[in-house]
């Protein structure tokens, strides 16, 4: 018999959820919020979770990695009221076993409760928890479920020499990762040579990745290893894949196949034992279908893929990776660590970095300059590009403008106190504004909290105070 955990704030959907556990054989308990299901989790062991993403304390999503770490390990089920596709990828990348919908029949509930245990029990038997490996992160800052999902990748690949590839856009991090597989794996002592392919000029790119023997052309006057010579018993990080010439392409998959390199100028071939990490912010698969990259060489370098998300898709990371990085800036620079205002941080996560952690960083270096004797950041010290962005965002949200759904009427006949109306009346203007920014929202929570300014456990509990239908 399992123990199955229930955490939804729906008593009705609760209790027949529960129904259709008891009669598979199985105990259920049920908890309302985040905070009682944590409780539960943690006073007892289970072996599954049912998970509302909507709940009065926050999203449900935010529980994978707390889940993740309990000394049972169960395997979660996310269920929801609206299915969401971006919601389903996020939950599925972050660690759950499905994503389903409420109006899912019992039948199939009940069936993905099965496998999931099924697979639990072949898997991951109770006398035998998994070993906790403690990952070296280096500068990868943040705790996101999204970011925590690539960090399993990185365990996952440090253990083993399979190739890997990263993806992402600009400044998302693709070089730190690469570093993490390298400086967790069993070959964090070799080296780790980066191949810079934008910058590899065609005059010296075979001399410069393979080598050259002395007298192989005029001016070598002795033997030279190149760059995949250079990383034997290490890593070679190629950055920037997308960017090889058709001739490299075919150069480097057959030095992938063979591990093998001759230098310029020599008559034997030199064996290199790498491990390969390549990143990309191009869509190679995209490239491969248009006939700009070999297929063959695409599949011999992605055996395992990451692809890492922007930090507008993962807003809850930026102060955290702003506090890291001032933190920096001030040692380096030589300034007195400074105290960083709420407004600063509100500004900082309304913008959507279109460059990702490259481009926070560059503008924090620069607030910093900016306000070089102030004690407290503030936002005005921030470029004035972003600062504009942000305003015109705000601006332009039709759920900044004040709600013209009517107005509140007390009525003095009804013997009610001024204290009493002014509760009344700040009870009704709160209920509208809600009700407007998640209107115009379409319920998407990270845009409300951008515009409210609400915390987002503060949103759900007025959300629940006003029944108004769950955020996404």
């Amino acid at each position: 018999m399992a123990r199955v955990l229930i955490i939804d704030d729906d008593p009705d959907f609760c209790h027949g959820l529960s129904r259709i556990v008891g009669r598979m054989g199985h105990e259920a308990l049920a908890s309302g919020t985040l905070a009682e299901g944590v409780a539960a989790a943690q006073t007892r062991a289970v072996d599954a979770i049912f998970l509302d993403v909507g709940l009065p304390d926050g999203s449900g999503l935010s529980l994978l990695l707390q889940i993740d770490q309990l000394p049972s390990r169960p395997v979660v089920i996310i269920i929801t009221g609206a299915g969401d596709p971006d919601g389903a990828e996020l939950a599925i990348t972050s660690g759950a076993w499905d994503y389903i919908e409420k109006g899912t029949s019992s039948k199939h509930i009940a069936l993905a409760l099965k496998r999931a245990l099924d697979y639990r029990r072949h898997h991951q038997p109770a006398d035998a928890p998994p070993a906790m490996v403690s990952l070296r992160r280096g500068a990868i800052i943040g705790n996101s479920p999204r970011i925590n999902a690539c960090l399993d990748m990185v365990a996952h690949c440090a253990a083993s020499d399979v190739n890997v590839l990263i993806t992402g856009e600009t400044g998302t991090g693709k070089e730190l990762f690469a570093r993490a597989i390298h400086e967790n794996s069993a070959r964090a002592e070799g080296p780790f040579v980066v191949v810079d392919c934008t910058a590899l000029p065609e005059t010296l790119v075979e001399s410069l990745l393979f080598g050259y023997s002395r007298g192989a052309f005029t001016g070598a006057d002795g033997d030279k290893q190149g760059l995949v010579m250079q990383a034997d018993q290490g890593t070679l990080l190629l950055d920037e894949v997308g960017e090889l010439s058709p001739a490299l392409q075919k150069a480097f998959l057959r030095v992938l196949e063979e591990r093998r390199v001759r230098p310029i100028g020599s008559r034997r071939e030199v064996a290199s034992d790498f491990r390969l990490v390549a990143v990309t912010h191009r869509n190679l698969e995209q490239m491969v279908a248009r006939g700009a990259f070999r297929s063959d060489l695409f599949f011999r370098i992605q055996s395992v893929g990451i692809t890492l998300p922007a930090l507008r898709e993962r807003v809850s990371d930026i102060r955290p990776i702003a506090t890291y990085h001032l933190q920096e800036l001030c040692r380096r620079l030589q300034l007195e660590q400074k105290g960083i205002s709420e407004a600063f941080f509100e500004t900082i996560e309304a913008y959507r970095w279109p460059g990702n952690v490259r481009e926070l960083v560059n503008a924090l270096e620069q607030a910093l300059l900016m306000a070089r004797h102030d004690p407290i950041l503030y936002p005005v010290r921030l470029p004035s590009k972003i600062r504009v962005e942000v305003t015109r965002s705000a601006l332009s949200t039709p759920c900044a403008r004040p709600a013209e759904t009517g107005v509140f009427q007390p009525n003095a006949s009804q013997g009610h106190t001024l204290q009493e109306f002014r509760e009344m009346a700040c009870a009704y203007a709160e209920e509208q504004y809600l009700k407007d920014v998640l209107a115009a929202c379409r319920g998407d929570v990270k845009q409300a909290l951008c515009i409210s300014g609400l915390s987002q456990s503060r949103l759900y509990a007025l959300m629940k105070k006003y029944h108004l239908p769950p955020a996404r």
